[in-house]
Protein backbone atom coordinates (compact mmCIF):
# COMPACT_ATOMS: atom_id res chain seq x y z
CA UNK A 1 0.00 0.00 0.00
CA UNK A 2 1.03 3.31 -0.80
CA UNK A 3 1.65 6.31 1.14
CA UNK A 4 -0.45 9.74 1.59
CA UNK A 5 1.26 12.78 -0.20
CA UNK A 6 3.42 14.99 1.86
CA UNK A 7 1.45 17.19 4.20
CA UNK A 8 3.09 20.37 5.12
CA UNK A 9 6.57 21.44 5.26
CA UNK A 10 8.83 21.47 8.93
CA UNK A 11 7.51 23.79 11.13
CA UNK A 12 9.60 26.91 12.53
CA UNK A 13 9.40 25.27 15.96
CA UNK A 14 10.09 22.19 14.94
CA UNK A 15 13.38 23.11 13.23
CA UNK A 16 14.38 25.60 16.06
CA UNK A 17 14.17 21.80 18.27
CA UNK A 18 17.08 21.05 16.66
CA UNK A 19 20.63 20.71 17.15
CA UNK A 20 22.87 23.28 14.87
CA UNK A 21 24.20 20.04 13.17
CA UNK A 22 20.65 18.66 12.22
CA UNK A 23 19.10 21.80 11.04
CA UNK A 24 22.55 22.84 8.71
CA UNK A 25 21.96 18.97 7.41
CA UNK A 26 18.10 19.87 7.07
CA UNK A 27 18.43 22.84 5.08
CA UNK A 28 21.59 21.14 3.23
CA UNK A 29 19.32 18.87 1.99
CA UNK A 30 16.58 21.58 0.84
CA UNK A 31 19.41 23.03 -0.96
CA UNK A 32 20.44 20.33 -2.62
CA UNK A 33 17.68 19.45 -3.91
CA UNK A 34 17.22 22.49 -5.60
CA UNK A 35 20.31 21.91 -7.19
CA UNK A 36 19.65 18.12 -8.48
CA UNK A 37 16.59 19.53 -9.60
CA UNK A 38 18.17 22.08 -12.11
CA UNK A 39 20.77 19.52 -12.80
CA UNK A 40 18.39 17.19 -13.81
CA UNK A 41 16.13 19.66 -15.54
CA UNK A 42 18.85 20.36 -17.59
CA UNK A 43 20.49 17.02 -18.70
CA UNK A 44 17.36 15.73 -19.58
CA UNK A 45 16.63 18.80 -21.78
CA UNK A 46 20.42 18.59 -23.06
CA UNK A 47 20.76 22.53 -21.98
CA UNK A 48 22.59 22.59 -19.00
CA UNK A 49 22.47 26.04 -16.85
CA UNK A 50 25.38 24.94 -15.75
CA UNK A 51 27.78 22.22 -14.35
CA UNK A 52 27.32 20.68 -10.87
CA UNK A 53 29.80 22.87 -9.44
CA UNK A 54 28.83 26.22 -10.72
CA UNK A 55 25.70 26.05 -9.40
CA UNK A 56 26.89 24.62 -5.73
CA UNK A 57 29.19 27.55 -5.49
CA UNK A 58 27.01 30.34 -6.59
CA UNK A 59 26.44 32.98 -3.74
CA UNK A 60 22.56 31.76 -3.06
CA UNK A 61 24.05 28.46 -1.42
CA UNK A 62 24.47 28.60 2.16
CA UNK A 63 25.79 25.50 2.86
CA UNK A 64 28.40 25.00 -0.33
CA UNK A 65 30.50 21.80 1.43
CA UNK A 66 27.48 19.90 2.93
CA UNK A 67 25.34 20.69 -0.43
CA UNK A 68 28.16 19.93 -3.05
CA UNK A 69 28.39 16.49 -1.02
CA UNK A 70 25.24 15.49 -0.75
CA UNK A 71 24.47 16.30 -4.69
CA UNK A 72 27.56 14.57 -5.40
CA UNK A 73 26.59 11.62 -3.54
CA UNK A 74 23.02 11.28 -4.33
CA UNK A 75 24.04 11.65 -8.26
CA UNK A 76 26.98 9.10 -7.89
CA UNK A 77 23.67 6.41 -5.90
CA UNK A 78 21.00 7.34 -8.19
CA UNK A 79 20.59 4.52 -10.65
CA UNK A 80 20.51 2.51 -7.08
CA UNK A 81 18.12 5.28 -5.06
CA UNK A 82 15.46 4.89 -8.31
CA UNK A 83 15.81 1.56 -8.42
CA UNK A 84 14.73 0.98 -4.27
CA UNK A 85 12.52 3.27 -4.83
CA UNK A 86 10.85 1.50 -7.70
CA UNK A 87 10.93 -1.76 -5.98
CA UNK A 88 9.65 -0.66 -2.40
CA UNK A 89 6.82 0.77 -4.37
CA UNK A 90 6.19 3.87 -1.61
CA UNK A 91 5.76 6.75 -3.73
CA UNK A 92 3.00 8.39 -5.53
CA UNK A 93 2.41 10.49 -8.01
CA UNK A 94 2.22 13.62 -5.73
CA UNK A 95 5.33 12.75 -4.11
CA UNK A 96 7.53 12.26 -7.77
CA UNK A 97 6.66 16.12 -8.24
CA UNK A 98 8.87 16.42 -5.62
CA UNK A 99 11.62 13.45 -6.30
CA UNK A 100 14.45 15.70 -6.64
CA UNK A 101 14.35 16.19 -2.32
CA UNK A 102 12.88 12.26 -2.49
CA UNK A 103 16.32 11.36 -4.13
CA UNK A 104 19.00 12.96 -1.59
CA UNK A 105 16.37 12.23 1.54
CA UNK A 106 16.93 8.29 0.43
CA UNK A 107 20.59 9.04 -0.19
CA UNK A 108 20.45 10.55 3.68
CA UNK A 109 18.58 8.06 5.24
CA UNK A 110 20.19 4.81 3.96
CA UNK A 111 23.68 6.12 3.04
CA UNK A 112 24.04 9.31 5.32
CA UNK A 113 23.72 10.60 8.32
CA UNK A 114 19.44 11.69 8.23
CA UNK A 115 17.79 10.54 11.46
CA UNK A 116 15.53 13.23 12.39
CA UNK A 117 11.77 12.53 11.25
CA UNK A 118 11.69 16.60 11.07
CA UNK A 119 10.35 17.19 7.52
CA UNK A 120 7.92 16.10 5.22
CA UNK A 121 10.21 13.67 3.33
CA UNK A 122 12.27 13.21 5.99
CA UNK A 123 9.65 11.56 7.42
CA UNK A 124 7.87 9.59 4.95
CA UNK A 125 11.13 7.90 4.10
CA UNK A 126 12.28 7.26 7.86
CA UNK A 127 9.04 5.78 8.44
CA UNK A 128 9.45 3.39 5.88
CA UNK A 129 12.64 2.94 6.25
CA UNK A 130 12.79 -0.58 6.42
CA UNK A 131 11.09 -1.01 3.23
CA UNK A 132 13.88 0.44 1.40
CA UNK A 133 16.52 -1.37 3.09
CA UNK A 134 14.89 -4.66 2.13
CA UNK A 135 14.74 -3.37 -1.20
CA UNK A 136 18.48 -2.58 -0.98
CA UNK A 137 19.08 -5.95 0.13
CA UNK A 138 17.28 -7.32 -2.47
CA UNK A 139 19.01 -5.64 -5.15
CA UNK A 140 22.64 -6.26 -3.37
CA UNK A 141 21.27 -10.10 -3.82
CA UNK A 142 20.56 -9.52 -7.49
CA UNK A 143 23.09 -8.24 -8.91
CA UNK A 144 25.87 -10.12 -6.56
CA UNK A 145 27.45 -7.58 -4.88
CA UNK A 146 28.93 -7.92 -1.96
CA UNK A 147 27.90 -4.51 -0.42
CA UNK A 148 27.53 -0.18 -1.22
CA UNK A 149 30.41 0.17 -3.14
CA UNK A 150 30.90 -2.88 -5.06
CA UNK A 151 27.06 -2.13 -6.48
CA UNK A 152 27.97 1.84 -7.07
CA UNK A 153 31.01 0.32 -9.30
CA UNK A 154 28.35 -1.69 -11.46
CA UNK A 155 26.32 1.27 -12.10
CA UNK A 156 29.32 3.82 -12.09
CA UNK A 157 30.59 5.11 -15.17
CA UNK A 158 34.09 5.98 -13.73
CA UNK A 159 35.38 9.12 -11.94
CA UNK A 160 39.38 10.04 -12.89
CA UNK A 161 41.28 11.93 -10.08
CA UNK A 162 43.36 15.26 -11.15
CA UNK A 163 45.43 17.12 -9.08
CA UNK A 164 43.52 20.62 -7.29
CA UNK A 165 45.31 23.18 -9.54
CA UNK A 166 44.78 26.70 -8.74
CA UNK A 167 45.49 30.10 -10.43
CA UNK A 168 47.14 32.89 -8.80
CA UNK A 169 45.42 36.44 -8.48
CA UNK A 170 48.71 38.35 -9.53
CA UNK A 171 46.20 41.10 -9.56
CA UNK A 172 45.80 40.71 -5.57
CA UNK A 173 48.55 38.49 -4.11
CA UNK A 174 52.28 37.48 -5.47
CA UNK A 175 52.64 33.78 -6.53
CA UNK A 176 54.90 33.30 -3.38
CA UNK A 177 52.51 34.61 -0.34
CA UNK A 178 49.98 32.18 -1.92
CA UNK A 179 52.67 29.41 -2.08
CA UNK A 180 53.64 29.78 1.28
CA UNK A 181 49.93 30.33 3.01
CA UNK A 182 48.51 27.30 0.70
CA UNK A 183 51.37 25.31 2.18
CA UNK A 184 50.24 25.57 5.37
CA UNK A 185 47.33 23.70 4.12
CA UNK A 186 49.07 20.80 1.88
CA UNK A 187 52.07 20.08 -0.74
CA UNK A 188 52.03 23.00 -2.95
CA UNK A 189 54.02 23.00 -6.04
CA UNK A 190 54.59 25.01 -9.21
CA UNK A 191 53.15 24.03 -12.56
CA UNK A 192 55.90 24.00 -15.02
CA UNK A 193 53.76 25.48 -18.12
CA UNK A 194 52.09 28.02 -16.39
CA UNK A 195 53.93 30.42 -13.93
CA UNK A 196 50.56 31.63 -11.89
CA UNK A 197 49.25 28.48 -11.66
CA UNK A 198 50.05 26.08 -8.42
CA UNK A 199 49.59 22.19 -8.06
CA UNK A 200 47.72 20.44 -5.13
CA UNK A 201 47.41 16.68 -4.18
CA UNK A 202 43.47 15.54 -5.68
CA UNK A 203 40.95 16.41 -3.86
CA UNK A 204 42.35 19.40 -1.75
CA UNK A 205 38.83 21.16 -0.51
CA UNK A 206 40.18 24.99 -0.87
CA UNK A 207 36.35 26.37 -1.30
CA UNK A 208 36.31 27.59 2.66
CA UNK A 209 40.00 28.98 1.96
CA UNK A 210 40.02 32.98 2.18
CA UNK A 211 42.41 33.14 -0.49
CA UNK A 212 39.57 31.48 -2.69
CA UNK A 213 37.22 33.17 -0.87
CA UNK A 214 38.65 36.86 -1.49
CA UNK A 215 40.09 35.83 -4.98
CA UNK A 216 43.73 35.94 -4.45
CA UNK A 217 43.46 32.35 -5.83
CA UNK A 218 41.23 30.72 -8.67
CA UNK A 219 40.01 27.15 -8.53
CA UNK A 220 40.55 26.73 -12.17
CA UNK A 221 42.03 23.48 -14.26
CA UNK A 222 45.29 24.08 -16.08
CA UNK A 223 43.40 23.45 -19.75
CA UNK A 224 41.19 26.75 -18.77
CA UNK A 225 44.72 28.70 -17.92
CA UNK A 226 46.17 27.84 -20.91
CA UNK A 227 43.85 29.46 -23.05
CA UNK A 228 43.99 33.03 -21.78
CA UNK A 229 48.22 32.38 -21.80
CA UNK A 230 47.83 31.18 -25.45
CA UNK A 231 46.57 34.58 -26.52
CA UNK A 232 49.56 36.29 -25.11
CA UNK A 233 47.26 39.81 -24.41
CA UNK A 234 50.06 42.63 -24.00
CA UNK A 235 49.40 45.57 -21.52
CA UNK A 236 47.68 48.35 -23.02
CA UNK A 237 45.81 46.20 -24.95
CA UNK A 238 42.19 46.32 -26.30
CA UNK A 239 40.85 42.91 -25.82
CA UNK A 240 37.66 40.72 -26.83
CA UNK A 241 36.39 38.28 -24.66
CA UNK A 242 33.88 37.16 -26.77
CA UNK A 243 31.79 34.59 -24.40
CA UNK A 244 32.88 35.39 -21.01
CA UNK A 245 30.86 33.75 -18.58
CA UNK A 246 31.34 32.78 -15.78
CA UNK A 247 34.53 35.19 -16.41
CA UNK A 248 37.17 33.14 -15.40
CA UNK A 249 39.68 33.09 -18.19
CA UNK A 250 38.27 37.01 -18.58
CA UNK A 251 39.77 37.79 -15.18
CA UNK A 252 43.01 35.89 -16.03
CA UNK A 253 43.30 38.05 -19.14
CA UNK A 254 43.08 41.00 -16.94
CA UNK A 255 45.96 39.59 -14.79
CA UNK A 256 48.00 38.85 -17.64
CA UNK A 257 47.52 42.26 -19.06
CA UNK A 258 48.35 43.62 -15.44
CA UNK A 259 45.05 45.43 -15.47
CA UNK A 260 46.56 47.76 -18.56
CA UNK A 261 44.42 48.18 -20.98
CA UNK A 262 41.04 47.56 -21.73
CA UNK A 263 38.80 44.07 -21.99
CA UNK A 264 35.40 44.21 -23.15
CA UNK A 265 33.55 41.23 -22.02
CA UNK A 266 30.38 39.85 -23.78
CA UNK A 267 27.83 37.37 -22.40
CA UNK A 268 24.73 36.81 -23.81
CA UNK A 269 22.81 35.26 -21.08
CA UNK A 270 21.66 37.24 -17.85
CA UNK A 271 21.77 34.66 -16.00
CA UNK A 272 25.27 34.27 -16.59
CA UNK A 273 26.02 38.09 -16.57
CA UNK A 274 25.25 38.17 -13.28
CA UNK A 275 27.95 35.39 -12.77
CA UNK A 276 30.44 37.15 -14.80
CA UNK A 277 30.17 40.42 -12.72
CA UNK A 278 30.85 38.47 -9.23
CA UNK A 279 33.62 37.00 -11.21
CA UNK A 280 34.85 39.96 -12.02
CA UNK A 281 34.33 41.84 -8.50
CA UNK A 282 35.89 39.22 -7.14
CA UNK A 283 39.14 39.56 -9.21
CA UNK A 284 40.05 42.95 -8.83
CA UNK A 285 40.12 43.92 -11.77
CA UNK A 286 39.23 47.13 -13.04
CA UNK A 287 39.87 47.24 -16.98
CA UNK A 288 37.04 45.27 -17.57
CA UNK A 289 33.73 46.21 -19.58
CA UNK A 290 31.19 43.94 -19.51
CA UNK A 291 28.58 43.89 -22.60
CA UNK A 292 25.48 42.01 -22.28
CA UNK A 293 24.62 40.70 -25.68
CA UNK A 294 25.51 38.68 -28.59
CA UNK A 295 28.75 38.93 -29.68
CA UNK A 296 27.77 38.13 -33.17
CA UNK A 297 25.72 41.44 -33.24
CA UNK A 298 28.34 43.36 -32.14
CA UNK A 299 30.13 45.73 -35.54
CA UNK A 300 33.39 45.41 -36.20
CA UNK A 301 34.06 48.51 -38.05
CA UNK A 302 32.54 50.52 -35.07
CA UNK A 303 34.15 52.51 -32.14
CA UNK A 304 34.77 50.74 -29.46
CA UNK A 305 35.27 47.46 -31.68
CA UNK A 306 37.57 48.19 -34.46
CA UNK A 307 40.43 49.05 -32.12
CA UNK A 308 40.17 45.49 -30.50
CA UNK A 309 44.17 43.69 -30.84
CA UNK A 310 42.79 40.45 -29.89
CA UNK A 311 39.61 38.30 -29.13
CA UNK A 312 39.26 35.30 -27.04
CA UNK A 313 36.77 33.09 -28.33
CA UNK A 314 35.81 29.94 -26.17
CA UNK A 315 32.04 29.61 -27.50
CA UNK A 316 29.11 26.86 -26.39
CA UNK A 317 30.05 23.40 -26.84
CA UNK A 318 29.01 20.44 -26.27
CA UNK A 319 31.38 20.05 -22.57
CA UNK A 320 32.49 17.00 -23.74
CA UNK A 321 35.85 17.26 -22.85
CA UNK A 322 35.21 18.21 -18.76
CA UNK A 323 32.60 15.77 -18.31
CA UNK A 324 34.42 14.38 -15.14
CA UNK A 325 35.19 17.91 -14.01
CA UNK A 326 31.49 18.79 -14.56
CA UNK A 327 30.81 15.44 -12.81
CA UNK A 328 28.98 15.33 -16.21
CA UNK A 329 29.23 11.40 -15.58
CA UNK A 330 27.11 11.01 -12.79
CA UNK A 331 23.99 12.20 -15.13
CA UNK A 332 21.73 9.66 -16.08
CA UNK A 333 22.62 11.09 -20.00
CA UNK A 334 25.64 10.14 -19.53
CA UNK A 335 25.66 6.65 -21.24
CA UNK A 336 22.80 7.19 -23.45
CA UNK A 337 23.45 7.25 -27.13
CA UNK A 338 20.78 8.53 -29.21
CA UNK A 339 20.78 10.21 -32.61
CA UNK A 340 20.26 13.80 -31.21
CA UNK A 341 23.90 13.87 -30.15
CA UNK A 342 24.61 13.87 -33.70
CA UNK A 343 22.56 17.21 -34.53
CA UNK A 344 23.34 18.29 -31.53
CA UNK A 345 26.89 18.54 -32.24
CA UNK A 346 26.25 20.00 -36.20
CA UNK A 347 24.46 22.77 -34.51
CA UNK A 348 26.92 23.29 -32.27
CA UNK A 349 29.64 23.66 -35.22
CA UNK A 350 27.62 25.92 -37.14
CA UNK A 351 27.24 28.56 -34.43
CA UNK A 352 31.02 27.99 -33.51
CA UNK A 353 32.42 28.45 -37.69
CA UNK A 354 29.94 31.65 -37.41
CA UNK A 355 31.57 32.84 -34.26
CA UNK A 356 34.89 32.10 -35.75
CA UNK A 357 34.24 33.94 -39.05
CA UNK A 358 32.91 36.91 -37.24
CA UNK A 359 36.34 37.42 -34.86
CA UNK A 360 38.54 37.41 -37.64
CA UNK A 361 36.56 39.85 -39.38
CA UNK A 362 37.67 42.68 -36.64
CA UNK A 363 40.00 45.34 -38.44
CA UNK A 364 42.67 45.84 -35.93
CA UNK A 365 42.74 42.38 -33.99
CA UNK A 366 46.22 40.70 -34.63
CA UNK A 367 45.94 37.30 -32.23
CA UNK A 368 42.70 35.07 -32.20
CA UNK A 369 42.25 31.93 -29.84
CA UNK A 370 39.53 29.75 -30.77
CA UNK A 371 39.10 27.13 -28.21
CA UNK A 372 36.59 24.57 -26.72
CA UNK A 373 36.43 22.31 -24.06
CA UNK A 374 35.45 19.08 -26.59
CA UNK A 375 37.12 16.15 -27.62
CA UNK A 376 34.99 16.09 -31.07
CA UNK A 377 36.61 16.30 -34.52
CA UNK A 378 33.84 18.39 -35.35
CA UNK A 379 33.63 21.47 -32.82
CA UNK A 380 37.96 21.60 -33.15
CA UNK A 381 39.70 20.52 -36.25
CA UNK A 382 36.41 20.91 -38.67
CA UNK A 383 35.66 24.21 -37.55
CA UNK A 384 39.49 25.88 -37.88
CA UNK A 385 39.43 23.81 -41.38
CA UNK A 386 36.79 25.09 -42.52
CA UNK A 387 37.65 28.67 -41.89
CA UNK A 388 41.21 28.86 -43.32
CA UNK A 389 40.55 29.82 -46.77
CA UNK A 390 38.63 32.76 -45.27
CA UNK A 391 41.58 33.22 -42.38
CA UNK A 392 44.62 33.25 -45.52
CA UNK A 393 42.39 35.82 -47.49
CA UNK A 394 42.52 38.30 -44.13
CA UNK A 395 45.91 37.65 -43.51
CA UNK A 396 45.85 35.34 -40.48
CA UNK A 397 48.24 31.94 -40.19
CA UNK A 398 48.13 29.47 -37.82
CA UNK A 399 50.49 29.22 -34.47
CA UNK A 400 51.26 26.84 -32.35
CA UNK A 401 50.81 27.91 -28.57
CA UNK A 402 53.31 26.20 -26.23
CA UNK A 403 54.98 24.67 -28.75
CA UNK A 404 56.28 22.10 -26.54
CA UNK A 405 53.46 20.26 -25.69
CA UNK A 406 53.02 17.33 -27.07
CA UNK A 407 48.94 16.63 -27.55
CA UNK A 408 48.66 18.35 -30.66
CA UNK A 409 45.52 18.81 -33.29
CA UNK A 410 44.50 15.30 -34.98
CA UNK A 411 46.20 15.18 -38.62
CA UNK A 412 43.22 15.64 -40.62
CA UNK A 413 44.97 18.49 -42.94
CA UNK A 414 47.84 20.28 -43.50
CA UNK A 415 48.89 22.24 -40.43
CA UNK A 416 46.81 20.76 -37.68
CA UNK A 417 50.09 20.09 -36.08
CA UNK A 418 50.18 24.00 -34.90
CA UNK A 419 46.64 22.86 -33.08
CA UNK A 420 46.76 21.70 -29.36
CA UNK A 421 44.45 19.38 -27.26
CA UNK A 422 44.92 18.08 -24.35
CA UNK A 423 44.42 14.46 -23.77
CA UNK A 424 41.10 13.64 -21.51
CA UNK A 425 43.07 10.55 -20.08
CA UNK A 426 46.53 11.63 -19.15
CA UNK A 427 45.46 15.75 -18.67
CA UNK A 428 41.93 15.01 -17.18
CA UNK A 429 40.46 17.05 -19.35
CA UNK A 430 39.92 17.38 -22.96
CA UNK A 431 40.73 20.98 -24.48
CA UNK A 432 40.85 22.44 -27.56
CA UNK A 433 42.94 25.39 -28.46
CA UNK A 434 44.11 27.14 -31.88
CA UNK A 435 45.91 30.73 -32.33
CA UNK A 436 45.49 31.98 -35.69
CA UNK A 437 47.88 35.28 -35.76
CA UNK A 438 47.70 38.43 -38.29
CA UNK A 439 51.25 38.60 -40.64
CA UNK A 440 52.56 42.16 -41.30
CA UNK A 441 51.27 43.90 -38.56
CA UNK A 442 51.84 47.60 -38.81
CA UNK A 443 52.33 48.86 -34.89
CA UNK A 444 53.02 52.33 -35.74
CA UNK A 445 51.37 55.37 -34.29
CA UNK A 446 50.17 52.79 -31.56
CA UNK A 447 46.18 52.46 -30.95
CA UNK A 448 44.67 54.77 -28.89
CA UNK A 449 42.50 52.98 -25.60
CA UNK A 450 38.97 51.14 -26.93
CA UNK A 451 37.08 53.37 -24.22
CA UNK A 452 37.33 56.97 -23.25
CA UNK A 453 35.29 56.52 -20.47
CA UNK A 454 33.72 54.37 -17.64
CA UNK A 455 30.60 55.11 -17.37
CA UNK A 456 27.90 52.31 -16.98
CA UNK A 457 24.77 51.29 -19.15
CA UNK A 458 25.80 52.87 -21.71
CA UNK A 459 24.12 51.85 -25.11
CA UNK A 460 26.51 50.18 -27.69
CA UNK A 461 25.86 49.03 -31.38
CA UNK A 462 21.81 47.60 -31.36
CA UNK A 463 20.48 46.67 -28.41
CA UNK A 464 23.52 45.69 -26.85
CA UNK A 465 24.41 47.08 -23.29
CA UNK A 466 27.22 47.58 -21.68
CA UNK A 467 28.36 47.86 -17.79
CA UNK A 468 31.48 48.59 -16.44
CA UNK A 469 32.29 46.25 -13.56
CA UNK A 470 35.45 46.87 -10.99
CA UNK A 471 37.06 44.59 -8.70
CA UNK A 472 38.34 45.35 -5.27
CA UNK A 473 42.07 45.22 -4.81
CA UNK A 474 44.42 44.97 -2.21
CA UNK A 475 46.63 47.35 -1.15
CA UNK A 476 50.41 47.23 -2.55
CA UNK A 477 51.81 46.76 1.22
CA UNK A 478 54.91 44.82 0.65
CA UNK A 479 54.93 43.50 4.31
CA UNK A 480 53.28 39.89 3.53
CA UNK A 481 51.72 40.40 6.84
CA UNK A 482 50.01 43.51 6.17
CA UNK A 483 48.85 42.06 2.43
CA UNK A 484 47.34 39.27 3.99
CA UNK A 485 45.37 41.35 6.52
CA UNK A 486 43.91 43.57 3.79
CA UNK A 487 42.68 40.34 2.16
CA UNK A 488 38.75 40.40 2.18
CA UNK A 489 36.05 39.00 1.39
CA UNK A 490 33.53 40.29 -1.58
Amino acid sequence: MRSSAPSAAASKADIRRLSNAERSAYFARREAAKVLRCVLQGDARRRAVGSVKSLVYSPSVRNKRATFALVCQTLKHLPIIKQILEDADIVNSKWKRKEDLLFIVTYDVLFGQAKQSIGDAEKFLIHHKIKLQSALEQLLSRKKANGIDELTAIYQTGDAPKPRYVRVNTLKLDIGYAMLELDKLTKVQKDGLLPDLLILPAGTDLHDHPLVLNGSVFMQGKASCMVAAALRPEPGWAVLDACSAPGNKTVHLAALMRDEGEIIACELNEQRVNRLEDTIRLSGASNIHVVHGDFLNLTPSVHPYNKVQAILLDPSCSGSGTSAERLDHLLPSYTAADGTEIARLNKLAAFQKKALTHALSFPSVERVVYSTCSVHQIENEDVVQSILPLAASLGFRLEAPFPQWSHRGLPVFEGAEKLLRTDPLEDREGFFIALFVKEHVDRHGGIAPAFSTRKTNRRVSGSTKKRFVTGTKLSGSSNHADQLKSLRVI
